[in-house]
């Protein structure tokens, strides 16, 4: 058994109005993961595509619990409405109790409350005391945010939506992949813990950090529960920076952009090394025993801007997250105008050239 290849029951008929079928990989990225709604609200509002499975690591796990949520519930209008909800409550102009709001805060940023006397102070704090030392009652209030926004029983209850959220193992540094019926709000504020501002999260007595050091996100669950060949990936951290970083937060940003984006190159060129041994007759391509899937990769990805500099990663003016909206139905809508036709017939990523490995 591999993760490419499995022995599928056959497929029972949906009166999907031949839609195509796709798989979603959501990154994490903060702030920025409001471009990723829009992707979705697009994609929803378009109609022409169903969803099979999504998989999302740190903030791209709350929008994959919170599109999952939407879908079980009403389906893809209320899959929209989940999302604009879920927003608008964490933008700086939400209504948030002020717990919350830190927490939101927190969980859309590498550094919190950046530029306030409270963030100079933490900047400082942190580095001679860790999360356990500033807060050892343990306060984590984005699990109730999470709670408040999610159904899980209805989400687990959802059979025709495969879903799965990263989160890394403290003590061996693997990778977690956590299954729709095993996801829990623990869960998704495990995949969204950043070591340096929260205690590491704990399930069935396993520490967890976020999941997008190990998968962001992790695409070889999708492969075997689904039938589509198709993958989808919204990319919010950008594998190139054309100038060079040479403030302290550039030179942060860069360093968390290249660790956050690792593990899916790593993916990405096991995909292309299987496409090639398929296309060369090396490998049979099927969905039986000893047979691999040829996957096509898509990719949306958020385009850098001046009003996306290392800050803004942080910034949850309702604005700016209106603004990324904004960004991510243009991007949607130009990808479905150029690529639906290669949806279920080709790749529209050149893999190859993606992930060719320098040569000096």
């Amino acid at each position: 058994m591999n993760f490419f290849s499995r022995k599928f029951k056959p497929e029972r008929p949906r009166p999907n109005g031949g839609k195509k079928r796709i798989n979603l990989a959501l990154q994490g990225g903060g702030a920025h993961g409001a471009f990723t709604w829009g992707v979705l609200d697009h994609l929803l509002e378009d109609g022409r595509l169903e969803i099979e499975g999504i998989s999302g690591a740190s903030a791209g796990a709350v929008n994959a619990i919170l599109l999952a949520d939407g879908l079980a519930r009403g389906g893809p209008d209320e899959a929209r409405k989940r999302l604009a909800d879920f927003w608008r409550a964490a933008s700086l102009g939400g209504n948030l109790p002020d717990v919350q709001r830190r927490a939101v805060d927190r969980l859309f940023s590498f550094i919190p409350l950046e530029g306030t006397p409270a963030g100079l102070w933490l900047n400082a704090m942190s580095r001679y005391l860790s999360p356990y030392d500033v807060n050892p009652l343990n306060i984590n209030p984005l699990k109730d945010l999470i709670e408040r926004f999610v159904d899980f029983d209805a989400v687990r209850a959802c059979e025709n939506l495969q879903l799965f959220v990263s989160a890394t193992n403290v003590e061996t540094g693997r990778l977690r992949v956590f299954s729709r019926e095993k996801i829990t709000a623990e869960v998704i504020v495990a995949s969204a813990c950043l070591p340096m501002l929260f205690r590491a999260v704990e399930i069935d007595g396993v520490p967890y950090w976020d999941g997008g050091y190990m998968g962001n996100p992790a695409l070889f669950p999708l492969f075997a529960p689904t039938q589509t060949e198709d993958l989808l990936l919204v990319q919010i951290n950008p594998l190139r920076r054309e100038q060079l970083p040479k403030t302290k937060e550039e030179i942060i940003n860069r360093i968390n952009e290249i660790t956050f984006n690792s593990s899916l190159m790593a993916e990405l060129r096991g995909i292309a090394l299987i496409a090639k041994l398929i296309d060369r007759g090396q490998l049979p391509r099927g969905t039986g025993p000893g047979e691999y899937r040829r996957i096509n990769v898509h990719r949306i990805v958020l385009e850098g801007s001046k009003a996306l500099d290392p800050n803004s990663h942080l910034n949850t003016d309702y604005d700016f997250f209106e603004m990324l909206r904004t960004n991510g139905k243009r991007a949607a809508r130009r990808f479905l105008d150029a690529h639906y036709g290669d949806i279920g017939v080709a790749s529209t990523v050149d893999l190859d050239a993606e992930v060719a490995i320098e040569q000096a």
